[in-house]
């Protein structure tokens, strides 16, 4: 026999408060004194007990929805993102709502500003690239609407971004690969609309110049990110006069592509060129050979921007809502990369 479903009059008479006390705290309002709260969280914790997200939203007038914008055909960096979110709004009763975009729409802001009052959002979190549009940040600045955007860089004002130092991170890649003895190295770059390409192409660049190596113009070539992409721009490169011994991919599905092309024109990986890419998705690891490639922790990210949004729609800790969320990505050495002189 189940037993009875606990309710919030149950906390409260356990709690020995009112009804209303149980629901400042669900609500985390700062009129309850502090140890009242540590009681009522206990018993919350010990009892399993849920509010009612329905009556709690009609309690606090709000919907406890976060919306999820993307334009991003990456299934596997929008499922981690959606793990990372969800890991932390879920505890606290909030619940997403995804919305795919086409962020160079034309009707493109007022899509977005349609979604939020159909679904009468709490919040909004913004991956990139449509993230990158200042117009859309302004929209919601003038609706009032708290909201938090992905973006690669770290420059920006902490309030409303999360960022990951994706510049620095392509610069560290390249440094690798020119310690491995590369000097001819190519970049398949994303678009160059997008900011992401562009912070990966100027720590590319930034690296050869450090090491005083000039760019080849003929190594560098714009792809979308895709893995088809991948494979017909490596083929360009690897029938130049002159191929590159080494190219870097703006992404993982690239990459696996460039692998492909180099396999297909009966080369060996890394033996006669190195591949890697950015990202670190699960194919990074189950391709073969295994990709070296930039760890970049998406799910974390994800978390941290969860987080500020939360503490931004309830006016809670000052300190979470202008931390400074700047990730920093990692080069992960697998099997795709050798040193060139060992050929």
């Amino acid at each position: 026999m189940n037993s009875p479903k606990i309710t919030i009059n149950d906390i409260a008479r356990f709690a020995g408060v009112s009804k209303r006390t149980v629901s400042r705290v669900i609500n985390h309002s700062d009129k309850v004194g502090e140890k009242t709260k540590e009681l009522i969280e206990k018993l919350i914790a010990e009892h399993g007990f849920v509010p009612d997200k329905q009556a709690r939203g009609l309690a606090s007038s709000r919907s406890y929805l976060i919306g999820l914008v993307y334009d991003n055909p990456d299934a596997l960096y929008i499922d981690e993102v959606q793990r990372g979110v969800l890991s932390y709004c879920t505890k606290l009763g909030y619940e997403l709502v995804v919305h795919p975009c086409e962020y160079k729409s034309e009707h493109f802001i007022e899509e977005v500003q349609h979604f939020v009052k159909r679904s009468k959002l709490d919040g909004l979190l913004i991956l990139p690239p449509a993230s990158e549009v200042d117009e859309l940040g302004q929209a919601l600045d003038e609706a009032k609407l708290p909201y938090i955007r992905l973006v690669s860089g770290s420059e920006e004002s902490p309030h409303n971004f999360v960022m990951s130092d994706d510049k620095q991170a392509a610069f560290d890649m390249t440094e690798y690969l020119i310690e491995l003895n590369h000097k001819k190295i190519a970049m398949i770059t994303g678009p160059k609309v997008y900011r992401s390409s562009r912070e990966r192409y100027h720590g590319f660049k930034a690296a050869l110049d450090s090491k005083n190596i000039k760019l080849n113009k003929d190594y560098i070539i714009e792809g979308l990110n895709t893995y088809q992409a991948g494979t017909e721009l490596a083929e360009v490169l690897l029938k130049l006069p002159e191929p590159p011994s080494a190219i870097f991919a703006n992404n993982d599905e690239m990459a696996a592509g460039a692998l492909k092309t180099a396999v297909t024109l009966g080369l060996k990986v890394p033996e006669d060129i190195s591949i890697c890419g950015f990202d670190d998705n699960l194919l990074a690891s189950r391709i073969i050979p295994a990709l070296t490639t930039v760890r970049r922790p998406v799910k974390d990210m994800a978390f941290s921007a969860a987080r500020k949004l939360i503490a931004t729609i309830e006016k809670g800790s000052a300190e979470i809502i202008n931390e400074n969320c700047t990730v920093h990505p990692k080069v992960v050495v697998r099997d795709s990369t050798t040193d060139c002189l060992k050929k």
